[in-house]
């Protein structure tokens, strides 16, 4: 459904920024009545996926899911792997939280009079820095609610900021049905499929520590202890369950389930999302918090980020096919967390071989067709991540082969075409076919065509994926992943690159189309800004692209090529001006993002509620550690020096390093000269500004760097086949380009 979705906004090209809200079906908020004696039961079930589950094996978990609405739980916080502990944690912050050491089950609450209480609570306060710690258990005591927990994770989740949980049982079995309804808060903590993992009170460092039959053993002690909990529960509880953390060193999504109140007999066959992730099928932990307190008719303390669980419109089609289809979503994100490495190694050391064969055979005047079919089929690498999201690669039997293999065929698909058309365009127009121009078009057609066929389909792709909702940009190389849980929506840091950097080469080709028509300066300027400014409204309006260093970094880039393309001088000063620009531009977005209720707000108009609390300073500092840890990346940086050292040097000495190619492009289009500046401001910043760091510039320059090559090519190759070359004339200009040729 979202891929026909995307074609469709693809196809149509304009739409108002905000249906992109419109593109998925508003879900339904399913809540428990708010009716005395409402009460909601949080089961965690640590480690539990949605590939354990079946009706032989997991008998009352399958019941569950087929009378619940279902999802994926991405159960990321801080670190790389999410332990019990820091699952449960979080849910009492309300906020992805960690305890800040070796990683294991929660602590032991002591008993106290009936309940109990987390011993050296305090730590997680005033050591660890976790000040969100027992958000959820303080609610419930404000509005004058009781807790009820069972096991160490659910007095973790529930204990108020003192430590304490007013009712505990260390097990089901300790506890009687009359007991559960006494409060209308109540957690669960089944920990038995993730104890038979843990070695010394800690997760191993693999991938898998035990057998099928051990986990299958473990599963049924797991099933049996929830379905002993769901018998005894009141009629009137609503069901969360959820596998709370991961159960060994790579990541995977876990189970969500939501069984409304009274229901319990009734099949859902609903999807379960919520509008942190602006997913209809994914959820985050910090959501089971908010969802509890909406589901409990109980304020939201200020500094949750969590969003309530909502229930969508499209139906699962069966708990069977949920499950596969829930499945399949884990299977994805881990292919593409498997390949990224390897695939951005492989981007890596192209560009850094097509540098060097570029370097050679130019200096040569040798191959130049084939540079410029390298440098065009390199260039349409980055779309094809998207686009290859438009085929079934997830259910292949070998999913990572076909990825791979699709990326690559959409490549040298995209690369045939963006070299074929101007050329095949060309001979209309020679033959008279088409409308004729001041001077006949060379052979191989212009020079600027493939750029503008590569960087008009990445702007369209992109652009279209942000109106439908970005289905593409989630489980793609060059996006994110729900399994990684950095980002489940929007314009991600990789994708932003790719997007200003392709609209603002697209809009530089526009101007010269102008400026060769006899148009006048400020239309050409006119386009860039519309264009520019249109992409970076659709990149950071909440909701949409919801990028905030992305914004920053386009405002300079978009005024860089426009001041270019008018003649004025850009000074350092002025460049200064215009990263504050972009960074009041962005605050002026994310304010009015903040002035929305706090269910509605993205992680921007979050950003500015810390601003507000003092939290701001720390979010940034982990941003910039980040961003920092980028620079040293073997993957990214690589790109960025050899990129950087080849234009540089191709312009200090057009001669030796390129045989004019460079010089050759921008003397023929002055435009597409500011366009790769503007395109080298944008990414220096963006770079800057965002914790991606050097993946924003490399990408970049990726596409930017290859594609104005493959334009320098086209001109010296028209000016040996063009009109010019048949009466053995060469225009004034080229000169230096014949000598070196």
């Amino acid at each position: 459904m979202r891929r026909t979705l995307f074609a469709i906004v693809l196809l149509l090209g304009v739409l108002w920024p905000g249906a992109a809200q419109a593109t998925v079906p508003a879900p339904a908020v399913t809540r428990a009545p708010a009716a005395e004696g409402g009460r909601v039961v949080l089961i965690g079930v640590p480690g539990l996926q949605w590939s354990d589950l079946s009706p032989e094996g997991t008998p009352n978990l399958w019941q569950l899911a087929g009378q619940s609405a279902v999802g994926s739980l991405s159960v990321r916080t801080v670190g790389r792997v999410t332990c019990p502990y820091d699952a449960w944690l979080t849910v009492s912050a309300g906020v992805r939280s960690a305890v800040g050491y070796g990683c294991g089950l929660p602590p032991v609450p002591e008993p106290d009079d009936g309940g109990a209480f987390i011993p050296a609570y305090d730590y997680l306060l005033q050591t660890a820095g976790q000040r969100n710690a027992g958000a959820l258990g303080e609610a419930v005591h404000a509005a004058g609610g009781c807790t009820l927990a069972i096991g160490p994770g659910a007095a973790l989740a529930l204990a108020d900021r003192g430590g304490k949980v007013d009712h505990y049982a260390p097990s089901p079995a300790q506890i009687r049905a009359e007991a559960l309804t006494r409060c209308g808060v109540i957690a669960v903590d089944v920990d038995d499929l993730i104890r038979p993992y843990l070695t010394g009170d800690r997760l191993p460092q693999v991938e898998e520590a035990l057998t099928a039959q051990e986990r299958a053993t473990a599963l049924r002690r797991a099933d049996v202890k929830a379905g002993a909990v769901l018998s005894v529960l009141p009629e009137d509880a609503t069901v969360l369950l959820a596998g709370l953390s991961d159960h060994g060193s790579q990541p995977h999504l876990r189970v969500a389930m939501m069984r409304p109140a009274g229901q319990a007999a009734q099949a859902q066959e609903r999807f379960l999302g919520a509008a942190s992730t602006h997913r209809e099928d994914v959820t985050i932990l910090p959501d089971i918090t908010a969802t509890i307190l909406s589901l409990a008719a109980l304020p939201a303390p200020q500094g949750l980020v969590g969003s309530p669980w909502q229930v969508s419109e499209s139906r699962t089609g069966g708990t069977e096919q949920a499950r596969a289809e829930l499945n399949s979503a884990d299977v994805a994100g881990r292919t593409i967390r498997e390949i990224g490495g390897a695939f951005f190694t492989t981007v890596a050391v192209l560009q850094v071989l097509f540098y060097l064969g570029a370097f050679l055979l130019l200096r040569r005047g040798r191959g130049l067709g084939l540079v410029r079919a390298a440098a065009v089929f390199l260039a349409s690498l980055p779309v094809s991540t998207y686009l290859v999201n438009l085929t079934d690669w997830r259910h292949a039997g070998t999913p990572l082969l076909s990825l791979a293999a699709g990326i690559v065929g959409i490549a040298l698909l995209l690369a045939v075409v963006a070299l074929a058309v101007p050329a095949l365009w060309a001979r209309l127009r020679r033959d008279g076919s088409a409308p004729s121009s001041e001077r006949p078009a060379p052979r191989g057609g212009s020079p600027l065509g493939p750029l503008a066929i590569v960087t008009g389909v990445t702007a369209a792709v992109l652009a279209g994926d942000l109106l439908a909702g970005t289905p593409l940009q989630l489980d793609s190389v060059m996006g994110y992943t729900a399994v990684v849980g950095a980002r489940y929506y929007g314009l991600g840091n990789i994708p932003f690159a790719l997007f200003a950097t392709s609209v603002l080469l697209l809009a530089s080709v526009i101007a010269h189309r102008l400026s060769r028509r006899g148009g006048r300066k400020a239309v050409a300027v006119a386009v860039v800004a519309v264009l520019g400014c249109s992409a970076m409204i659709l990149g950071g309006w909440p909701g949409v692209g919801s990028d905030f260093g992305g914004v920053i970094a386009f405002v300079p880039g978009i005024a860089v090529t426009a001041m270019l393309l008018a003649g004025s001088r850009v000074s350092i000063v002025k460049l200064g001006a215009l990263v504050a620009a972009g960074g009041v531009t962005v605050m002026v977005i994310a304010y009015l993002d903040y002035l929305r209720p706090p269910a509605s707000q993205t992680h921007l108009g979050r950003f500015v509620g810390q601003v507000f609390s003092g939290e701001a300073m720390d979010v940034i500092g982990r941003k910039f550690g980040a961003m920092v840890g980028t620079l040293l990346n073997p993957n990214l940086m690589p790109i960025v020096i050899v990129a950087i050292a080849f234009l540089v040097y191709a312009l200090l000495r057009p001669g030796a390093a390129s045989a004019g190619v460079l010089p050759a492009a921008f003397e023929y289009s002055p435009a597409l000269r500011a366009g790769l500046i503007g395109t080298l401001v944008s990414g220096v910043v963006g770079m800057l500004v965002n914790d991606s760091g050097a993946a924003v510039l490399s990408m970049a320059l990726a596409l930017a760097v290859p594609l104005t090559l493959s334009a320098g090519v086209g001109v010296l190759r028209g000016r040996r086949t063009g009109p010019y070359a048949s009466a053995g004339q060469q225009p004034a200009s080229s000169d230096l380009v014949s000598r070196n040729s």
